[in-house]
């Protein structure tokens, strides 16, 4: 074998003490058969984790029926409405209620694919290399999202009931016709690029994003159907029995059964400790609306999202909760930073902390799912946690994930509370001027 001799390459020298890390041992060759014929994850499980699972909660807010995103990235819309409906569940006595996700969906990509327009309008004159422009061609349009989608989507074009706008393959498998979507997308962003180097009017420029959006709306009629302007809904009581119908705009369904408040009652709050705590920060591009604005969080320490979070149960009130998934034990639905060990199969430590492992973007925000549950010990202090997932009934116990408190210090990053559960000071800090961070930020991650 040749190896490299330059300086800083791997010299023949330095190969022969590298190579000499592996010693081919009767333990070595016994891993090597195993890791060969099998998954790691699969040999790594933790068998003394493999106890009981310990379903009980002090602290439970119930809902009605698991939801199911499918093959696609829509998560963060799930998690959103998820949130949304147990209150309507609860305040109207329903069987079950599930808004249509398919519909929001619709005006999120609509949406988006105008962000990404006008945002390549904006930067036109910049040249090709600027680190916003390449960030906008490397994400003209996704399926991914967070709060701030539901917020900006829902508020802007109300809610539909599942029946009046059902799921459909596409929206069950977003990601190729997003991709599609987007390919066209990044044609145009070089079209408008080119007539405004041309010395394009603003008049010329906005017909030629309008028609462009009307090929977008084509394209996503084509794949979700035909969003609706009204509708009837048959409301039924806890026993199934039908009530009334009743005939609804999206707006007025909103009014009703959603939340109306969702740009103004919500607060996001998150736990990042490469930053300083007790400050405020906004994202660019941290929206899904061109006409809204960036949602701006405040940081805080893991101990404070908690106190607030268990205000918010206690007073039955769930929550939009995002997080990086790692450690989970899917059969059971657990997770536990010592679900696998990795370690000890592979002879190696893993030693980066919270900090490090987001400084090297190891770990960042991937999945949202809904808060519900906390079992409180003696002192008040949280044992664990529980969460209502979207990805069906069958999967992790029951439809919802378990946590350890331990767990929940590591991987949590995001919260959005009601503003009546948060204290003042810190809601003062919301009011303070954001520091903007940059639209390639790792807390910028998209939830899948």
């Amino acid at each position: 074998m040749q190896a490299q001799e330059a300086k800083g390459g791997i010299s023949s020298e330095m190969l022969k003490q590298i190579q000499n890390c592996y010693q081919g041992t009767a333990t070595d060759k016994a891993i090597r058969n195993a890791i060969g014929s099998n998954s790691i994850k699969s040999l790594t499980l933790n068998q003394e984790k493999q106890t009981g699972l310990d379903t009980d909660f002090s602290v439970k807010v119930e809902s009605k029926g698991i939801t199911d995103q499918q093959s696609s990235g829509r998560c963060w819309l799930f998690t959103g409405l998820n949130v949304m409906r147990a209150k309507a569940i609860a305040r109207f006595d329903l069987p079950e209620l599930e808004f249509s996700q398919t519909y929001s969906f619709f005006w999120d990509q609509l949406e988006k694919s105008n962000l990404f327009l006008q945002g390549i309008i904006d930067t036109a004159e910049k040249p090709m290399t600027d680190q916003t422009v390449e960030w906008l061609f490397k994400h003209p349009l996704s399926d991914g999202g967070t709060f701030t989608g539901v917020a900006d989507i829902v508020s802007k074009y109300g809610l539909v009931p599942k029946e009046a706008m059902p799921e459909t393959y596409s929206s069950e498998h977003t990601s190729f016709m997003s991709m599609l979507i987007g390919l066209k997308l990044k044609e145009y962003g070089l079209a408008l690029r080119s007539k405004v180097a041309a010395g394009a009017s603003v008049a010329e420029l906005e017909k030629e994003k309008i028609d462009m959006l009307g090929t977008v709306y084509r394209m996503l009629v084509l794949n979700l159907g035909v969003p609706p302007t009204s509708f009837d809904y048959v409301r039924k009581d806890a026993k199934g029995n039908r009530v009334e119908v009743e005939h609804h705009t999206p707006m007025s369904f909103l009014e009703k059964y959603g939340d109306i408040n969702l740009l103004t009652n919500y607060v996001m709050v998150m736990n990042d400790p490469t930053r300083e705590y007790y400050k405020c920060y906004e994202i660019d591009y941290d929206r899904h609306c061109y006409d809204g604005k960036n949602w701006t969080y405040v940081n805080l320490p893991v101990e404070d999202i908690k106190e607030m979070a268990i205000s918010s149960l206690k007073d039955n009130t769930r929550m939009y909760f995002s997080s990086d998934v790692t450690q989970l034990d899917s059969k059971r639905g657990y997770l536990d930073v010592d679900n696998y060990d990795y370690g000890s199969l592979l002879g190696v430590t893993f030693n980066m902390d919270k900090k490090q492992r987001i400084q090297t973007f190891a770990s960042m925000s991937a999945h949202a799912m809904t808060l519900m549950a906390v079992d409180l010990d003696q002192e008040g202090k949280p044992r664990k946690w529980m969460v209502e997932n979207s990805w069906g009934a069958s999967s992790g116990y029951k439809g919802h994930l378990i946590m350890t408190d331990k767990w929940f210090d590591e991987y949590m990053f995001r919260l959005v509370l009601e503003t009546k559960y948060v204290p003042e000071k810190i809601m003062k800090i919301f009011k303070q001027k954001p520091i903007r961070l940059p639209a390639w930020d790792p807390m910028f991650a998209e939830e899948e």
